[in-house]
């Protein structure tokens, strides 16, 4: 891939990848030492214990939640440790400049990326080559499905695993709740149309039973003045 790559665009891939789930082994065992909260273990590289340490973006998430707060913080030990690999890597290879495609994902932390590509990349000696692919990102997801690459529905962790399944979830629940309530609206409407419909049934059958009175009434009062006019004295005999 990285041959191909320096033919067609003048760069090579390296990927830095670390642990996800069915990908162990003892590579992978050393690099998964970030626990819950964003924090590496001994193990992992140098300096990315301060992967908790204030920042500028830190400082605007500062009221952000918990939560919110211990999934950037592992999502920034997880940027700190495919940069610092990659940039070592770079340096150690030659190379003057490093990018990352991480930042084609609007699911992912953006300025967090930008800052530690810039810290890897000025530890290890080389350029930072920030690219914001999001624009991108529609294209790139439908090109990869046509092209059959490997597609996951999370971002690599098992937290982000869980994390994704549960979003999922919860989305699966507000559409069923989406589609009741609209069953419901329709539910209304109908009932609503339905009284409609029956108030006109029966506008239309008293008009009608009025109109049979009146018929009935008229008949009658025609009947009564035939039989008065049979009845006249003053109405001389035929024979």
């Amino acid at each position: 891939m990285g041959d191909a790559a320096r033919e067609r665009f003048g760069v090579i891939v390296h990927e830095a990848q670390p642990a996800r789930p069915g990908n162990e082994g003892p590579e992978t065992a050393r690099r998964a030492t970030i626990d819950a909260d964003g924090k590496p273990g001994a193990a992992s590289a140098d300096g990315a214990g301060e992967a908790g340490g204030a920042s500028e973006t830190d400082a605007r998430d500062a009221g952000a939640d918990a939560a919110e707060r211990a999934r950037q913080a592992r999502c920034r030990a997880c940027y700190r440790l495919r940069f610092e690999e990659a940039a070592a890597y770079a340096a150690a290879h030659g190379f003057d400049a490093l990018g990352t495609t991480l930042s084609v994902s609007p699911y992912q932390y953006t300025a967090v990326i930008h800052e530690e590509l810039a810290r890897a990349c000025a530890r290890a000696g080389i350029a930072a080559r920030f690219d914001d692919w999001r624009p991108y990102y529609d294209e790139a997801t439908r090109r990869s499905r046509e092209e059959g690459l490997y597609r996951q529905n999370y971002c690599g962790c098992r937290f982000s695993d869980e994390e994704a399944a549960a979003e999922r979830a919860l989305r699966k629940a507000a559409r069923a709740a989406k589609r009741a309530a609209e069953r419901d609206a329709h539910a209304a409407e109908h009932a609503a149309a339905e009284e409609q419909r029956a108030a006109r049934r029966a506008e239309k059958e008293a008009y009608a039973a009025k109109r049979a009175r009146q018929r009935a009434a008229l008949k009658a009062l025609r009947a009564q003045g035939g039989a008065a006019s049979g009845d006249d004295p003053a109405k001389p005999d035929a024979r």
